[in-house]
């Protein structure tokens, strides 16, 4: 870890810790109390709920149900769109403060839904905390590229992660009935997101902006500078400087690249299908139906309710612990090797989780099923988890890195949208059979990492966009 220091983790602490709190908080933390907010919408938010069944098998309660959901993901692509615009005319860091007005906004509509006895409160809330978890999936990860040493540009890149990781655990802790999963506490629960923000307003403030943004976007070169030397304490900067001048003067003959641009340019279109690939690759690699549905696929394994509870927490715990791991790895292993270990893991489980259970009947089964998941969520851990939300932000120049994000991120979550969307209409028509679908996916993104994703393991961003203009 040599060229980590006390300042450079503050900015890490406070960029990417708080903004990805956002991302992995607000994606899990409707998991654990739908039946109790079921409940609350078919008897106080809904006219026209059917009062003479249960909440669970009322249509209009599991469409509002579904919209709350999925509305979030929708977010998360508006969110992705505006990425590079945000990121160009307000900075990296300016950015990030000003998304958390979204969220204050946003926890004040979730929060005071139940009192308004109002769904639409909570679905608009939803949209609102998905756009600011859209843009800080993209913002954060783009920060923490342009203010890491090359040499750990890798592992700091996997914090975002981490910490999605550590906040999905916490929601589904928070949000079980003994905490604030409760007819009373779901506000509190959905209120919780507005914490983080706060925290990242007053500590985000003392962090410089990204040296890169101030050198190349602004020319403001005594102010790029001064943010190195605040980040490196007592290193040199002088090599660094001469990096980003050497970008710079690139950057002059290149220009800024708009979103066209980026999807006409001969040079530009290899790194982009890279970028898409690897974040379609992360959401249909199946990973979301296990942390979305793991409850409903230990009961289909005959867990009982409380069992299939605390194996998912299990689940959530040992994912945390995997992606440190990896964050410690991919600066040893390299990107490449641990996405394609992840991945030739993951597909190996998926058709091992297909074949147990078909036969479930077996008590042993459903322990190995429990295993099996859990192995899962350990390789997808291992690279596909982190990789790619850094993996973009290197394959691209200053120029042409907003626009990048913005095309990456949209997809990644448009790609989520549709997972979370599909995943319960295939399990009903295709039973356990639905996993062939994800390990025939994940064959293919192997395949196709094996042979065109490139290792970018301490490499300077010339050095790897010389690689594609030599293979073009």
């Amino acid at each position: 870890m040599s060229g980590m220091n006390l300042r450079l983790a503050f900015a890490i602490l406070s960029s990417g810790c708080w903004s990805a709190f956002q991302h992995g908080y607000n994606t899990g933390v409707l998991n654990a109390p739908q039946t109790v907010m079921s409940e609350w919408l078919h008897a106080e938010a809904l006219t026209g709920a059917n009062s003479s069944i249960p909440a669970k098998d009322d249509p209009k309660v599991t469409a509002v149900w579904s919209v709350a959901v999925a509305i979030y993901c929708v977010g998360g692509m508006i969110g992705g769109v505006i990425t590079g615009v945000v990121a160009d005319r307000f900075g990296r860091k300016g950015g990030l403060l000003l998304n958390n007005l979204l969220v204050f906004l946003a926890a004040a509509l979730q929060s005071s839904s139940k009192v308004a006895k109002s769904a639409e409160l909570l679905i608009v809330g939803r949209l609102i905390i998905g756009i600011n978890s859209g843009l800080n999936a993209g913002l954060a990860p783009l920060y923490l590229s342009e203010i890491s040493p090359i040499a750990l540009r890798g592992s700091i890149g996997t914090v975002y992660q981490l910490v999605i990781t550590m906040t999905i655990l916490l929601s589904q802790v928070l949000g079980l009935e003994s905490v604030l999963g409760t007819e009373g506490g779901w506000p509190w629960l959905l209120a919780v997101t507005a914490l983080p923000a706060a925290i990242q307003i007053a500590t985000l403030p003392l962090c410089p902006e990204s040296p890169k943004y101030l050198l190349l976007n602004k020319g403001r070169e005594l102010h790029a500078q001064r943010a190195l030397n605040w980040l490196r304490g007592d290193v040199a900067v002088h090599g660094e400087m001469e990096e980003m001048h050497q970008e710079a003067e690139k950057n002059k003959v290149s220009k800024k690249i708009t979103l066209r641009e980026l999807l006409v340019k001969r040079q530009l279109r290899q790194p982009l299908l890279i970028a898409i690939i690897v974040m379609i690759a992360q959401q249909l690699s199946g990973i979301n139906v296990v942390i979305f549905f793991s409850t409903d696929i230990f009961r289909k394994a005959n867990l009982s309710d409380a069992q299939s509870q605390y194996a998912t927490l299990g689940m959530g715990a040992m994912n945390v612990v995997m992606t440190v791991i990896s964050l410690l790895l991919v600066e040893i292993a390299g990107r490449k090797t641990l996405l394609l270990t992840g991945f030739l893991g993951m597909f190996f489980c998926t058709i091992a989780i297909t074949a147990a259970l078909l036969f479930t009947h077996h008590v042993w089964v459903s322990y190995l099923c429990i295993a099996l998941v859990i192995l899962f969520v350990v390789m997808f851990a291992v690279g596909p988890g982190s990789i790619p939300w850094f993996l973009v932000t290197e394959l691209f120049n200053q120029s042409s890195r907003p626009a990048a994000s913005s095309v990456a991120v949209t997809v990644n979550w448009t790609a989520n949208f549709i997972v979370g969307l599909s995943y319960l209409p295939l399990s009903h028509a295709l039973g356990s059979y639905v996993f062939v679908i994800f390990a025939i996916l994940q064959l293919i993104f192997i395949i196709f990492i094996y042979f065109k994703v490139p290792e970018t393991k301490n490499k300077t961003i010339e050095e790897i966009t010389a690689m594609f203009r030599q293979h073009m």
